[in-house]
């Protein structure tokens, strides 16, 4: 079996490799610093017994678990805590395909490029359903492209690269969906607390056997480097899921669950709501230069992430490394996210010099 390397690293070496000053506008990192309380929660850490360096129960800290149960609404026994919410996704996916429903994974076209990546490593077929320039994404087309081979749809909302927010009546036609093809919804909800339209719908709205939904901590928090994630499953999906990610992990960090946890119960809503503030913000700068630009863009309901395509410019890997060479700006290549935005580049709005970026390409474009 071949695996290609993603993009996210070819571009990051070349920017990193780059003789110039590069703003990087590539990867998902928030500048932002992680609650208070995270931080007195690894302090704290530090000076424990040395038992508590030990491994974990596998499926996560209890208190933690149903500190998140208690959030969402769901029993703790459901809950798998994970290295992120990419090991959230593998554990989602890997059990889609294996209720023996098919072996198809319907993808949203534009696409995040792990999702394929990981169909291909579960040795599933991948199949697109195309959103419409807003990124929007219409249940009669998923519907139309659905069948009996469907093992799973995937979703993430708030969505990157495009940063459309999908509503309730679209996840609960989603959910139905997974239901009547007996397929399974697998709902990628990590920038939940970056919903900047207000519109943010959890698939965990709908009750039903046939959805799973995966977070994390990473981007709420900071904290792309703690990796402390967690996995929603139903409860007759749950037990070999546990044990996958025994086989595949043992357990994940300690200390850090242990800081999220403190994190959770000390961190008011004014945190969240700053960093959307910062990302409202950073949008009006970084789109206020496109226009000056010509560009045409997506202006993002959630996440932090632009869509934008400049004339005479497609979004291939050559074109990158050419803005990283002659504007100092680093994006990602539209073709990274398959078909439909071949056109276009996306740019990661989670560096304090956003608007030096902004200036860069209205300059180099303008």
């Amino acid at each position: 079996m071949n695996y290609e390397t993603p993009l996210f690293f070819r571009v990051m070496e070349y920017a990193d490799a780059a003789d110039r000053d590069v703003i990087d506008m590539v990867s998902g990192n928030p500048d932002w610093e992680p609650p208070t309380a995270l931080r007195e929660g690894l302090r704290e850490y530090a000076d424990l017994e040395p038992d508590r360096f030990q491994y974990p129960p596998s499926e996560g800290l209890l208190e933690l678990r149903k500190e998140i149960a208690a959030r969402r609404g769901v029993d703790a026994e459901q809950i798998v805590v994970t290295n992120g919410a990419g090991e959230a996704n593998y554990l989602a996916m890997a059990r889609a395909l294996e209720r023996g429903s098919g072996d198809e994974i319907l993808l949203t076209d534009p696409v995040y490029p792990y999702y394929p990546g990981k169909t291909t490593m579960l040795e599933g077929s991948q199949s697109y359903v195309a959103t419409d320039d807003e990124g929007r994404l219409d249940p009669d087309d998923v519907r139309a492209a659905a069948s009996e081979e469907t093992a799973a749809i995937v979703v993430n909302t708030p969505n990157n690269p495009t940063g459309a927010v999908y509503p309730a009546e679209t996840m609960r036609e989603l959910v139905g969906l997974a239901e009547e093809y007996d397929a399974v919804l697998v709902s990628d909800e990590v920038y939940d607390h970056y919903d900047l339209s207000g519109q943010f719908s959890s698939a965990l709205e709908t009750d039903s056997p046939h959805r799973i939904v995966t977070n994390a901590f990473s981007k709420s928090m900071a904290i792309t480097g703690v990796r402390v994630g967690y996995a929603i499953f139903p409860p007759e999906l749950v037990d070999d899921a546990k044990s996958r990610h025994m086989l595949v992990n043992v357990a994940t960090t300690r200390p850090g669950q242990y800081a999220v946890l403190r994190a959770l119960r000390e961190t008011g809503p004014d945190y969240y709501e700053r960093n959307r503030d910062r990302l409202r913000e950073r949008v009006e700068t970084f789109t206020a230069a496109l226009d000056a630009a010509g560009a045409e863009y997506t202006r993002p309901d959630g996440s932090f992430y632009v869509m934008a395509r400049f004339d005479g410019y497609p979004g291939t890997l050559e074109n990158v490394e050419r803005l990283i060479d002659e504007a100092g700006v680093a994006g990602m290549p539209g073709e990274a996210f398959g078909s439909s935005r071949t056109e276009w580049l996306r740019f990661a709005l989670v560096t304090p010099r956003v608007e030096a970026a902004a200036e860069r390409l209205a300059t180099y474009f303008g």
